[in-house]
């Protein structure tokens, strides 16, 4: 809060009202409630404030490692993130009855609350067909991915809160489908730092521009430096998309560069130690040394001429319809054994068939199937496989009715998303929905028990990880949630 004594008078902070009335002694008050709760914060649980994300010591960065709550079964995640909303009967759920039944009425009742109206059953254009020795269903929309699928754990019975898109993906990402959250990567990153320092602890490689956009990948109220980096956008394409900045590095010589950033600095703290803790400045200062540093790391990390001929075909990113999404799979792998906390690949905004179903559907597993399956063989041969998180969905699924003659519309009630690689039991299907494919009906997981599950892998309790924000504490799944302990190996 800032206050005005007249229009020509400049600003006033809080702090600097106390220090200057009532001989600073509204000031003293203060110093010592901040001290109380910095002490407080640096012997309770992980979490509970900055200061205990950091282990108490304000010279640390708050980028650096922190130990888990518990032993980790993960050390850092990959997600997978299909914007639009892929169909669960269309793809890794499949519905003998929807195919019998194709045609006729829904036999129950929809939702109260749809997002358009649809009328009768559409079965799936797409035959099925069960793959490797846990005899998975799999659509042929994803040939390749169906040759791994004794790596995924299949989650059928997801279902979330919100119809709408920019409610649904706000939720997914933060928690929170009508309010400013941090981001899933934000909270992560908060709880357990980095392994690399010189690159950003959240990186968010060609995100969405809609649908709630940068609030996605925000940090929100917790300190910045815990806000996911953008690597490009979705209107751009993968091959341009770059870390902010970082072209031009070797424009001025790093060792000018290294008295600018000082000079700055010096200025930034001077401006710290008078107003006190300071969460947007001291996320300045933090941003501006990580910038320094990865304009020596982020360059050759961007630049995939060093990855060999074979390699590129593996992921089809040598070109063709899969070049952008390889391009992004085969980043996210290199951020991954760098030691990048969360990673996150959107493939934007594709996946919203409310008409063109069989085309549109087709182009896009297309895109990604090549590439996914390029990456969970390529974590695995290098050993990354066993403490790397993989995560693949939308933000909710499509209905097993028709909207027109080949469309889906939005169904947040019951949908596929699967997950691979550490600590989740593989080649297995969790939970089930209806004969149709409409609701969770069996072993029901909401994105909130999703996300206290992915934490509980990472060696985070969910309902310790907070922060106090506006007199009360927030964490990611707010008052709701439930670790899935059975898909847990």
């Amino acid at each position: 809060m800032r206050f005005w004594c007249h229009d020509s008078d400049p600003v006033i902070s809080r702090r600097a009202l106390l220090r200057g009335t009532a001989a600073g002694f509204g000031w003293l008050a203060l110093a010592d409630l901040l001290a109380g709760l910095s002490r407080a914060a640096g012997v309770g649980d992980a979490g509970a404030n900055d200061l205990a994300a950091a282990g108490g010591d304000r010279n640390s960065s708050p980028l650096a490692p922190k130990p888990p709550h518990f032993a980790a079964r993960a050390k850092r995640v990959i997600f997978l993130f299909m914007h639009g909303g892929p169909s669960q009967i269309d793809t890794f759920d499949y519905k003998p009855l929807l195919e019998r039944d194709h045609g006729k009425p829904l036999p129950f009742a929809k939702p109260r609350v749809v997002s358009s109206q649809t009328g009768n059953l559409l079965k799936s254009p797409w035959k099925f067909t069960r793959h490797g020795q846990s005899g998975l269903w799999v659509s042929e929309l994803f040939p390749h991915l169906a040759r791994s699928v004794d790596q995924l754990c299949m989650i059928n019975s997801m279902h979330g809160s919100n119809s709408r898109h920019g409610g649904a993906l706000l939720e997914l990402h933060t928690g929170s489908d009508t309010f400013v959250r941090p981001s899933m990567g934000s909270w992560i990153t908060y709880g357990l730092g980095t392994e690399n320092q010189d690159l950003p602890g959240y990186v968010t490689i060609c995100p969405t521009l809609t649908h709630g956009g940068v609030n996605n990948y925000s940090s929100a109220f917790l300190p910045a430096v815990y806000q996911g980096t953008p690597l490009g956008n979705a209107s751009v394409p993968a091959s341009t998309a770059k870390i902010p900045f970082i072209d031009n590095a070797g424009a001025v010589p790093r060792d000018l560069q290294r008295m600018e950033l000082e000079l700055v600095q010096a200025a930034n703290r001077d401006r710290l130690a008078a107003t006190g803790p300071d969460a947007a400045l001291e996320g300045r200062i933090e941003a501006f040394e990580l910038a320094f540093r990865m304009q020596a790391a982020a360059p050759e990390l961007q630049d995939l001429a060093g990855e060999t001929a074979a390699t590129l075909r593996r992921y089809g990113a040598d070109g063709g319809p899969t070049e952008n999404f390889g391009r992004q799979c085969l980043m996210a792998r290199r951020f991954a054994e760098r030691g990048v906390r969360f990673v996150q690949v959107s493939h934007s905004y594709k996946w919203d068939q409310h008409a063109g179903l069989k085309a549109d559907h087709a182009r896009n597993a297309l895109e990604v199937d090549q590439p996914i399956a390029a990456l969970l063989g390529d974590l695995q041969d290098r050993g990354l496989l066993d403490d790397t998180l993989v995560l693949w969905g939308g933000e909710f699924g499509r209905t097993p009715t028709a909207q027109g003659d080949d469309g889906r519309d939005h169904n947040p009630h019951g949908f596929s998303m699967w997950l691979a690689g550490a600590g989740v039991k593989t080649g297995m299907a969790y939970g089930a929905t209806d004969d149709y494919g409409y609701y969770a009906v069996d072993k029901k997981v909401h994105i909130h028990d999703l996300h206290a599950t992915l934490m509980h892998l990472l060696g985070l309790d969910h309902t310790r990880l907070t922060y106090r924000h506006a007199g009360r504490d927030f964490r990611l799944t707010d008052v709701h949630g439930g670790v899935v302990h059975d898909i847990l190996a």
